[in-house]
């Protein structure tokens, strides 16, 4: 499995960027795709989740209102869009899908990251 991420880069406070995930070679079915993100000294936090199927999402407390995570199912793809950007939501931010292998259970898969920087 492979996610490429892509849309990262340096904004100023205030503005907006948006994060696409493309995940290919899956070969179970997925329940859902999302983002965590991790700042310098910091643990990882989720930033936002979606399920497939029903699409259902949920965000990070510090970024709801904010942002908005979408899906393509049919593509394997999901898209963040980060309005109102904070220096504190400098971070470098993980793509990842989960699902259910019929053999081998529960698979998770991260992506590499993308730097996303606010300047103040």
């Amino acid at each position: 499995v492979q996610l490429v991420e892509s849309g990262g880069g340096l904004v100023q406070a205030g503005g907006s960027l948006s994060l696409s995930c493309a995940a290919s070679g899956v070969t179970f079915s997925i329940n859902a795709m999302g983002w965590y993100r991790q700042a310098p000294g910091k643990q990882r936090e989720l930033v936002a989740v979606i399920t497939s199927g029903g699409g259902s999402t949920r965000y990070g407390d510090s970024v709801k209102g904010r942002f908005t995570i979408s899906g393509d199912s049919a593509k394997n793809t999901i898209y963040l869009q980060m309005n109102s950007l904070k220096p504190e939501d400098t971070a470098v931010y993980y793509c990842y899908v989960e699902g259910l292998h019929y053999e081998r259970g529960f698979l998770d898969y991260w992506g590499q990251g993308t730097q996303v920087t606010v300047s103040s």
